[in-house]
């Protein structure tokens, strides 16, 4: 029988492991500190929030020397290519893509921007009880409680992104794109070949160097820990 559909492929390698680990570790340490700021466990939630800001160092880092698709040359786009993706999500046609889409590009660096202002203005937060930022000292406390307020308001903000990249991942799962399988495994199910923007790299150029991942995180984690034992 002759049919037009496109023809499925085996699964596509898309996500290398640093950028995984990075998306699950940096899930669960953002939902750590947001409910232990929430409930005052502010311990947890300073150690949290220096956990994040190595996440984000790491993942700065990643987006230029990593895999393909981590990269942020791959997938952050102009303007006239989010709205011709958006046009064409909305009329129901959008191509399926190899990594981020350009939407869910704009998820990203927004997530990432709130989080740098989050993680950075916390710095040189203070509550007027017991507790501080590690760079709280080095600013007026005038300015201190002007970072404060940022910081607490930014909050608001990283919870609606939030809420909007949920949305976003229930919206491709039903359209019939296990996104959140991809994140797991690395690897793609179900993409057409058809119709998928951008064809398949070599597998070296997919993975990114360990190598270049492991000194990342070296030092990334050499930048918190420095700034939290200021």
């Amino acid at each position: 029988m002759v049919t037009d559909k496109p023809e499925e492929i085996e699964p596509t390698y898309i996500w290398d492991v640093p950028t995984r680990l990075f998306h699950w570790g940096l899930m669960c340490v953002v939902a750590t500190s947001l409910i232990a700021g929430e409930f005052g466990y502010m311990d947890i939630h300073v150690i949290s929030g220096h956990v994040v800001l190595a996440l984000i160092v790491f993942r700065l880092a990643w987006g230029v020397f990593g895999g393909k698709h981590a990269r942020f040359s791959d997938f952050i786009k102009g303007p006239k290519t989010v709205l011709a993706y958006a046009k064409r999500l909305i009329s129901g046609d959008a191509p399926a893509h190899r990594g981020h889409n350009p939407m869910g590009a704009l998820s990203v660096v927004g997530v990432l921007a709130v989080l740098i202002v989050k993680v950075t203005t916390g710095l040189f937060a203070n509550d007027d009880i017991l507790t501080e930022g590690p760079l709280a000292a080095e600013v007026s406390k005038s300015t201190s409680d002007y970072l404060t307020y940022i910081h607490y308001q930014s909050g608001y903000v990283l919870y609606g992104l939030i809420g909007l990249h949920l949305a976003a991942v229930l919206f491709y799962t039903i359209k019939g794109h296990p996104i959140i399988l991809a994140m797991i495994s690395g690897k793609m199910h179900g993409l057409p070949e058809n119709d998928a923007i951008d064809s398949p790299s070599p597998k070296k150029k997919l993975h990114g160097s360990w190598i270049a991942a492991i000194i990342f995180a070296g030092i990334a984690s050499a930048i918190a820990y420095a700034i939290k034992t200021y």
